[in-house]
């Protein structure tokens, strides 16, 4: 040897590749190997050092692992630098070593001190496992076995030492050191102990990860704030550029937009998002290019091992080296493929998380004109299936900009194999790539139609979902389920085109690929004859257009999802609050003309304000233009102190009625104790089951309106605010209950007699108590001063007030007030109700399945929606154009197996010729049964569709009340989103990928019989795999789902109750709540995620190494198998572990989103009312003309185990008389109304109308004879002439009639588009009052012959209630009204009086009568001050 002249000197090693027997030389051996983990480390070091200094998790301590690694790694630095100085010595010694021998060990041995270094940062840093290191270890280990043996004992000792030292550090770096000190440690439950867990039993939440502290709501809706505050910091600093800002006046500042649909009004927020999670996305993006790396690699492998199955005097080394290789070469790209899916699905998650936090954020901020814009059906779309589709765009984003490239460098090694034959192949590609984009195109125009009736559908369903208890009483059912199936016809035409076109797009994109191969082949072969098509240029070709393939059919679904993100305005008005308004003008919105004009007005501290004037004067917008919630037009608003607002129509939580008045502030027993009794709801405490602990249901189902405002009362002044909002809190109690809370709360001497209070009042007789009044006309302050100056000026208000004193009968006795604190028609016996809210179950989920996989009845369902004979036809066309596919890969191995007979083959052109006709049939057959299965899932998904719409509206109304609407909404958006497009497209997936693995089998199995042997286990373990896998991920889906309704039901509360929460200013507790929401649904969804990772690496791995069997097989076989045979083979071999990887995740998706199908099936199953029309009974007849009504012996209960409501009344009702019912909370008087319209079932006796038994009509032949004027006034969205006509039964003149008779036609006349007007959702739009009149006249219109009111005038002044009152009694004088009394007062007139006492008439005469009796109704009259 030549001394240090090289590093290596000796025969030269490239010999042994000839050769039969593989061998490198001492030198090379111990140089290589020593270098590659080296320079592994060395490479990682600059990387992983940067990353470790940004991940401080609290150092861990030293444990015995960590001490253990550090002795061995010292005495291993030791042994490497002992070899260094023996190999000096021995070349003192005159003995020869080549210079690799001093080289190595010193390289070792300085890697060994990094590696040392690096454990000592990795334990300060927290890191508890290390995968660099450990890989690290594993190719030291390896290089240690393949490393030689010297003759002398020296080195062969230290050789072998050094082996056994490197794998006990392999050992140590397998095993997790301890949690680190200072942090909360993770669960260290692995995701195999999850799946393995999830397989034998049910999972629990305690069996998964506690959300990690980066990924948590907290951490990234703060960050996501940080980041858009200076996004729009920068943008106003560059508009606001010279503009100087006015000072003295409190202006309110519109916040940006969060979520734009223009491009332009997004970049904000994809700057937002780029600033947070850009390093981490492209980190993704690296492992994805890594990938990508990997995946070229293996054509090139192909290429030399069908030229070792060609020359049969290659040494067979040589083929088991090429099939480890692709081996190799295959799981280095499934372990980065992995990588970045797992941090696409980790990013999307965080991406989740920041929007709905910004969301939810938004809806506590938004102004009066955001919140007309946006319905909750609409946010509740947005942050469930929206969102989804911005996670799925992360992962498909690469593919935009990735696809192209791959396109690009799969040309330049055509071109290496075929010549410039690939430049044709170029040619077809830009030919065809228009046509896809422009099929693309106008896909996305159905899609965005599709969304635009969707968003209409969701809005319509979650009103008729709120409101079903009026469409109820007014068998409106089948119009609104009308209206429903009308827009979700529109958005399912959208939809059918669009999967038509989608059908298109993918075969086009499968086409273009068989194409280029096609015109390349023909190109090549028929240009000149002396081209030879042989096996490694036909499927090295082929293996190269398959990733084309992949590129190419990427791109649809990168821009599929870049079409489906829908970005919507959630825009919000900040505005600041006041309790001074100077010269303020105010507006609901931009739009709108001003509610308010030339407002001046102080209120001193410590004094009651009240605000009267008539219905629709603008008082309700008085109080929001204290608490910010309008648009300041001119002038400025001011509130120094915090205030609690009352707002008008009572805003309760889901929550125990202590909650609801604690609202986030610490119990104090004394001062709970006087609130509850000064709001007088002491005697409803002892009548509830749990008392205050009591559940309330949702928006206070099972409380009558008294009680929730009662509620809303006592949290208001729980919160001890220095400023108190009241809009006109005693229109919904008893008389004398509204006596009991202003002289215990509002009046001089309650509990708020130091506060401010700004009180809206309808109610005259507590006008002389108060401090100062603003009467208000038409939006402006007409006068202002204390009861006895504005009575001395006689303007305005001394005429208002006298137009009442005349009317009541004793206008200084008592509290005449609007009350309504006695049941309403809207409301169960409370007992009951509260027993049946005891008895639901606590779980999220509302049908929790004790099943772990889905029930084969759910495919059953779904298969016999979408209809058997399109199932046989699907089936039957994939078989087909499967057996197309293969024909033409035979076909093709055939071709290229033709003998060269004189430079040239024969027949080329008949080769030439079938592969074509081949191809073409095989894209038809293609397009067929893609677009049979798609269509098969829109025909499935009407039925189903509308099989949930009418099951849900046939269901009785004890369904609604233990259901929440959360439950609902999900399964008409997320559920039915997941049937309309998610199920059909992974169907086609499944099929698909089936019978193109069925195809790859045969191949194999035909070429290489052997191979069956490896095929079975294989295939065996992927069905173990698959079983393993999705046992486990069905549970997390439910979970997840289950976890999902809660964010929707607390989004739904917040919406609707915005005002409250901010004027208690107790945002910070609703985001807190929503964050642990968020978290909670987090923490279900990640292991579900890592989940579907594992699931993919063990089967991608599992595939690589079917492949590697397959390679094996054919290398063993050379000599009987051809080269055509054996590229056929390899070919679909290497296709195979993208198509089993991409069917499990298909079948997987399939198994979790058929869980959609089940939860509706299990709505499908609901008990159901009685049917709506009967056959035969009464048809064409008109049954009801007097409007008599006989209770016989009648009995009534709400639910089986529960105490009677109605206990044996019996009566009878002449026609045409007025009858008032009356009585005690509890007492069963709109029990009377329930049974009547039988929203509940007798339990025995019967009620008779006109001598028919109500038990024998259908449900709409009786509710659309009797007319119900609610408590509670509900409008739709939509035009005020649907409102008051939803039927389309009556005229314009009809109409304007019933609104002159109730006052309204002015108010509709004035309105811009008058009938036309727009309602937004609730009606919000319109005040309480007038809300309250467009319901009588809705009442008025049908003119029916029996009259149920139930609080009808609560919400109007009296004046107009009395010209109401009058109005009643002539336009009903033919009709039997039955009243639900509130205020006795107002019955005093009726014909005859029903006093109800627990469930039981107590009392049946007219009022003379009774009131000589001096009984019940007369203590009644003498607790309302009548007496």
């Amino acid at each position: 040897p030549a001394g240090f002249a090289a590093p290596c000197a000796g025969p030269d090693w490239n010999q042994t590749w000839h050769a039969n027997t593989p061998g490198l030389t001492g030198c090379l051996e111990s140089s290589i190997t020593a270098w590659i983990p080296s320079a592994y480390l060395w490479i990682c070091f600059p990387f992983y050092y940067w990353y470790l200094r940004r991940t401080n998790k609290g150092y861990i301590r030293m444990s015995h692992i960590f001490k253990a690694k550090m002795v061995l790694g010292f005495i291993l630095v030791v042994l490497c630098f002992s070899n260094v100085f023996f190999v000096v010595w021995e070349k003192n010694q005159g003995i020869p070593r080549t210079p690799a021998f001093l080289i190595s060990p010193a390289v070792m041995g300085i890697t060994m001190v990094l590696a040392l270094f690096l454990t000592q940062a990795e334990r300060m840093m927290g890191i508890q496992s290390s995968g660099v290191l450990l890989i690290y270890w594993l190719l030291s280990f390896v290089a240690a076995l393949v490393m030689g043996f010297l003759e002398d004992h020296f080195h062969h000792i230290t050789t072998y030492l050094y082996a056994v030292l490197v794998l006990g550090e392999l050992v140590l770096f397998c095993l997790v050191d301890h949690p680190p000190f200072f942090s909360k440690a993770d669960n260290p439950v692995s995701i195999r102990w999850i799946l393995w867990k999830g397989s034998q039993q049910a999972l629990g939440l305690d069996d998964l990860w506690p959300v990690r502290k980066q990924d948590s709501s907290e951490e990234v809706v703060a960050w996501a704030e940080r980041e858009w505050k200076k996004c729009q910091s920068r943008k106003s600093a560059t508009l606001k550029k010279g503009q100087k800002s006015e000072t003295g006046t409190a202006e309110a500042e519109e916040t940006e937009a969060l979520l734009q649909s223009k491009h332009s009004e997004s970049r904000p927020l994809l700057k937002m998002f780029w600033s947070m999670f850009g390093t981490y996305f492209l980190l993704s993006t690296v492992c994805l290019v890594t990938c990508d790396v990997f995946l070229f690699s293996t054509p090139k492998l192909l290429s030399l091992f069908l030229k070792f199955i060609e020359d049969k005097e290659a040494p067979s080394w040589l083929g088991y080296f090429y099939a480890f290789s692709m081996f190799l070469l295959g799981c280095l790209q499934t372990l980065f493929e992995q990588r970045y899916m797992y941090m696409c699905l980790v990013l999307g998650l965080r991406l989740r998380t920041a929007l709905t936090g910004l969301v939810y954020r938004k809806i506590l901020v938004m102004s009066n004109a955001s919140r007309k814009a946006a319905a909750i059906g609409e946010i509740v779309n947005l942050v469930s299936v929206d969102v989804q589709k911005l996670m799925e765009l992360i992962i498909y984003f690469n593919g935009t900009w990735l696809a192209p490239i791959r396109i690009i460098i799969c040309f330049v090694f055509l071109w290496q194999l075929l010549g410039p034959s690939a430049l044709t192949a170029i040619g077809v590609f830009l030919f065809l790539l228009p046509l896809n984009f422009v099929i693309t195109k106008k896909r996305s125009q159905f899609q965005e139609i599709q969304m635009k009736h969707k968003d209409e559908r969701a809005k319509l369903t979650n009103a008729i979902l709120s409101d079903i208890k009026v469409i109820k009483l007014y068998g409106w059912e089948k119009t609104f389920m009308e209206k429903v199936l009308g827009i979700r016809k529109q958005e399912l035409q959208a939809l059918k085109r669009s999967q038509i076109l989608f059908s298109a797009s993918l075969v086009s994109f499968h086409s273009s690929t068989f194409l280029i191969t096609l015109v390349m082949f023909a190109v090549y072969t028929l240009v000149d004859n002396t081209h030879v098509l042989d096996a490694e240029k036909a499927f090295v070709s082929l293996a190269l257009i398959n990733i084309l393939n992949t590129a190419n059919s990427f791109l649809p679904f990168s821009i599929n999802a870049a079409v489906q993100v829908n970005c919507r305005p959630c825009s919000s008005s900040l505005g600041l609050t006041g309790i001074t308004i100077r010269n303020g003008t105010f507006s609901w919105s931009k739009e709108t003309s001003p509610c308010l004009r030339s407002i001046d007005l102080a209120v001193p501290q410590g004094s009651l304000l009240a605000v009267v004037g008539q219905v629709g004067a603008g008082k309700s917008s008085l109080l929001a233009a204290f608490l910010g919630e309008l648009e300041t037009v001119g002038g400025c608003v001011t509130m120094k102190d915090t205030a609690a607002y009352v707002p008008q129509q009572a805003w309760v939580l889901n929550a125990s009625v202590e909650d609801n008045i604690l609202f986030g502030k610490e119990m104090d027993e004394t001062w709970f104790n006087r609130v509850t009794e000064a709001c007088a709801l002491h005697p409803d405490l002892e009548t509830f089951p749990a008392g205050r602990k009591s559940e309330i249901g949702e928006k206070g189902i099972n409380l009558s309106g008294g009680q929730k405002q009662r509620v809303n009362l006592a949290r208001a002044v729980y919160q001890k605010a220095l400023i108190y909002l009241l809009d006109d809190p005693l229109s919904a109690v008893d008389a004398h209950v509204g006596q009991h809370i202003f002289e215990h709360v509002l009046g001089p001497n309650g509990l708020l007699k130091d506060k401010t209070r700004v009180l809206v009042t309808h109610t005259i007789n507590i006008l002389p108590q108060v401090d100062n009044i603003v009467f208000l006309v038409d939006g402006m302050i007409s006068e202002t001063g204390s009861y006895q100056e504005l009575l001395q000026r006689n303007g305005a208000f001394a005429e208002f007030l006298h137009s009442h004193v005349t009317a009541e009968e004793k206008p200084c006795a008592g509290l005449p007030g609007n009350p309504n604190g006695w049941e309403s028609l809207f409301t169960r016996s409370i007992s009951h109700c509260f027993v049946l809210l005891t008895i639901l179950p606590t779980s999220p989920p509302l049908f929790p399945s004790a099943s772990l996989q889905v029930n084969a009845g759910v495919y059953g369902a779904y298969l016999k929606a979408t209809g058997r004979a399109l199932c046989v036809y699907i089936i039957l066309s994939f078989a087909g154009q499967q057996a197309v596919s293969f024909s033409r890969g035979y076909w093709l191995s055939l071709w290229t197996d033709d003998p060269v007979l004189n430079g040239t083959q024969q027949h080329t052109e008949l080769r030439l010729g079938v592969f074509a006709a081949l191809g073409a049939v095989q894209a038809l057959g293609r397009f067929a049964c893609t677009a049979a299965v798609l269509l098969g899932g829109v025909l499935a998904s009407h039925q189903l569709f509308q099989q949930l719409l009418s099951s849900v509206t046939r269901s009785p109304m004890l369904f609604f009340e233990e259901t929440p609407i959360g439950h609902l909404l999900n399964r008409f958006s997320r559920d039915m989103d997941a049937v309309d497009s998610v199920i059909p497209d992974k169907l086609k997936s499944v099929l698909g990928f089936l019978f193109n693995l069925l195809e790859i089998y045969l191949v194999i199995v035909v070429a290489t019989p052997w191979a069956a042997l490896a095929i079975v286990p294989l295939t065996a373990l992927y069905a173990a795999f698959q079983h393993f896998y999705v046992t486990t991920s069905c549970q997390l889906r439910r979970m997840e789902a289950a976890s999902r309704s809660p964010i929707y039901s607390h989004i739904s509360e917040t919406f609707q109750g915005s005002s409250v929460i901010r004027a208690h200013k107790d945002q910070q507790r609703f985001i807190s709540r929503s964050n642990f929401l968020v978290d909670e649904n987090q923490r279900v969804c990640f292991p579900g995620a890592v989940a579907d990772r594992w699931l993919a690496t063990n089967m991608e791995l599992l595939g690589n190494g079917l492949v590697l069997f397959a390679a094996l097989f054919a290398a063993m076989a050379r000599t009987q198998l051809s080269p055509g045979t054996a590229g056929f083979s390899i070919s679909c071999a290497l296709q195979i572990t993208g198509v089993l990887n991409w069917m499990v995740r298909s079948w997987t998706e399939i198994e979790n989103n058929i869980v959609s199908v089940e939860r509706v099936g299990e709505y499908l199953r609901t008990p159901k009312e009685a049917p709506w029309t009967l056959n035969g009974k009464l048809q064409g007849q008109v049954w009801l003309t007097e409007g008599r009504i006989e209770f016989r012996n009648y009995s009534l209960c709400y639910r089986p185990g529960l105490e009677l409501a109605l206990r044996r009344v019996s009566v009878s009702i002449n026609g045409h008389e007025k009858i008032g019912i009356t009585g005690r909370t509890g007492a069963g008087k709109s029990s009377l109304a329930v049974g009547l319209l039988r929203l509940v079932e007798a339990a025995e006796g019967a009620i008779l109308i006109d001598g028919h038994d109500i038990a024998q009509l259908g449900l709409h032949d009786l509710r659309t004879k009797i007319t119900v004027v609610p408590q509670d006034p509900v409008l739709f969205s939509g035009s005020l002439r649907m409102n008051l006509d939803p039927l389309n039964q009556y005229t314009d003149a009809d109409i304007w009639t019933a609104l002159e008779l109730t006052q309204l036609k002015n108010f509709v006349a004035d309105l811009p588009e008058q009938l036309e007007y727009k309602c937004t959702d609730q009606g919000e739009n319109l005040s309480t009052g007038q809300k309250q009149l467009v319901c009588l006249a809705r009442a008025l219109l049908r003119k029916a012959k029996i009259l149920v009111l139930d609080e009808a005038t609560a919400a109007v002044d009296l004046e107009t209630d009395l010209q109401i009152q009058s109005m009643l009694r002539t336009q009903f004088r033919d009709s039997t009204v039955l009243t639900i009394a509130h205020r006795v007062n107002t019955i005093l007139d009726c014909d005859r009086i029903l006093v109800l006492e627990n469930g039981r008439i107590a009392e049946f005469d007219t009022p003379e009568h009774l009131i000589a009796q001096k009984g019940l109704f007369y203590r009644l009259m003498e607790e309302s001050g009548l007496a």
